[in-house]
């Protein structure tokens, strides 16, 4: 099973591209000329910024570290999609300080067995796995900027909360009628 490391690495955001409603969420990892972008789904990246979120919170790992310049910066290019995440775990490394993003291909699950350890089963043997390791900084600033890149979607209906396109919806709340 490939694995796709970055330590510490120069970047690591949520991106997408393409217009609000077909719109492909990107998370990348840069360090120098190397870069990764795997895609996957918004609610999964809307997920990962809350539980990481709550996973400093709950530290207080940056309460005495100085907060990063906001990275509001377009994805890297080129923006080759490695593979599709199925699954994200989420760690914190008590001894490196550091907050643990892995992104596992679609083709790999994690079951918990009864003794509650997550246990992974590779479904096909070239499936692949990216692990980032970041700063807590960094990490709250991932969080920052996914919070934003998912409040510029498209608004949501006020009766329903299903998004609104251009030219309205049908509304179930509405019995159907367009609004």
């Amino acid at each position: 099973m490939p694995l796709i490391e970055y330590l510490d690495p120069d970047r690591f955001v949520a991106g997408t591209v393409g217009p609000a409603g077909q719109r492909t969420f990107f998370l990348q990892a840069v360090d120098g000329r190397r870069i990764t972008s795997v895609s996957l789904e918004k609610a999964q990246v809307a997920m990962l910024a809350e539980r990481i979120d709550e996973l400093l919170d709950q530290l207080d790992a940056t309460a005495d570290v100085p907060v990063m310049e906001p990275d509001n910066e377009p994805l890297s290019t080129p923006i080759d999609d490695e593979f599709r995440v199925g699954t994200l775990t989420l760690a914190w490394d008590p001894e490196t300080l550091r907050v643990i993003v892995e992104c596992l291909d679609s083709t790999v699950s994690v079951e918990v067995d009864e003794s509650g350890e997550p246990s992974v089963a590779v479904d096909e043997p070239d499936s692949t796995t990216l692990r980032v390791a970041v700063q807590p900084q960094m990490a709250r600033e991932f969080t920052r900027r996914a919070t934003a890149l998912l409040e510029q979607g498209r608004p949501p209906c006020p009766l329903c909360g299903d998004p609104l396109d251009p030219n309205g919806h049908v509304c179930p709340r509405a019995n159907g009628y367009k609004r």
